[in-house]
């Protein structure tokens, strides 16, 4: 494996860790929008705080690192998107920052009235931020991004691949987040919620399903390139998604909450990673391959080795903060 390769798949290593820590975290506002108002939605409002709270913030980590071993390795291709994709960019930040100022301001509010409107923007740039970097995706995937950065500023992202993307990403991140706060619910003894938790969950995954399904045909006639990766060496960790996301329906199905998680996971990472296998050997599809859009070989040799401080120095502490967030203990509290 060259080292280019090597730092590409660190990127997309750090893209997939972002698609399920980060798109728990924000599907977690789609539960929040719909709980209801006042005394009835209070007690999944009051898990979804519990749930989040401690990692919400540490989740955008991987975020930054996606963002500097992009802009650091592959200067020009970064250069290219943060231009051509400079709104849905924009606005995805914007929704990352209304969110963590809402969420913080929301147990503080001194009235009512501030609590409502710091939820419904939490709620609602919780699905809003996903739905931007998907369509950043789906712009990337489907070659509207030119090696010059001149791309179409509307165009670019407002098209079929980035639209479904969008909204696919929007229905994963709330499935995930079903089925975690499913598990809260029942780990922390919260039967009824747990079982309208589970429901929820089966419904959003079923659409989410569907969609995927709806916007096969699209995305073949909209980005050959991608859909001829996907059904091709990508076609194993398609099919690897399409299984683990049946499998969670089904532990969902027989209320086995805590098994659903696992298979829920590799779902969103298998997807993401087919994603990324499928567009190989490109950065910016049909334009940039990742041989041509790399940096010099010395700041390739210099990353990976950050990225090795960074497996033992980070991950240990992120791994027993979530490992201490789903313990029976911190449940009671």
């Amino acid at each position: 494996m060259s080292v280019e390769v090597a730092v590409a798949a660190a990127l997309i290593v750090g893209v997939v860790a972002y698609a399920v820590l980060g798109g728990a975290d924000f599907g977690s506002g789609f539960f929040d929008l719909t709980a209801g108002s006042g005394r009835r939605g209070a007690e999944l409002r009051t898990l979804v705080d519990h749930s989040i709270g401690p990692v919400w913030e540490a989740n955008h980590v991987w975020l930054i690192y996606v963002l500097v071993i992009w802009w650091t390795a592959f200067p020009e291709t970064f250069a290219a998107a943060m231009t051509t994709l400079v709104l849905p960019l924009l606005l995805a930040l914007l929704g990352i920052v209304l969110r963590g100022a809402s969420f913080a301001f929301r147990k503080y509010s001194a009235t009512l009235g501030q609590a409502r409107l710091f939820g419904v923007t939490f709620a609602a740039s919780s699905i809003l931020t996903p739905f931007f970097l998907g369509t950043v995706a789906g712009a990337l995937a489907s070659g509207r991004v030119p090696a010059d950065g001149t791309g179409d500023r509307w165009s670019s992202w407002l098209n079929p691949t980035s639209l479904f993307g969008g909204v696919i990403a929007v229905g994963t991140c709330a499935f995930l987040a079903g089925v975690f706060l499913a598990a809260d619910a029942a780990r922390s003894g919260q039967g009824r919620l747990a079982e309208d938790l589970r429901l929820r969950a089966l419904a959003v995954g079923v659409v989410t399903g569907a969609v995927v399904f709806a916007a096969l045909g699209p995305i073949m006639d909209d980005a050959p390139t991608l859909s001829d990766g996907l059904t091709g060496r990508a076609a194993p960790l398609v099919v690897l998604s399409a299984v683990a996301g049946v499998a969670t329906l089904w532990l969902l199905w027989t209320r086995r909450y805590a098994w659903a998680r696992l298979p829920a996971a590799v779902a969103v990472a298998a997807v993401v990673s087919g994603w990324g296998v499928g567009q190989y050997p490109w950065l910016l599809v049909d334009e940039v391959t990742i041989a041509e859009g790399a940096g010099a070989p010395a700041t390739l040799q210099a990353l990976l080795v950050a990225v090795g401080l960074a497996v033992v120095v980070v991950l240990p502490p992120l791994a027993y903060l979530l490992r201490l967030t789903q313990s029976e203990e911190w449940s009671r509290h």
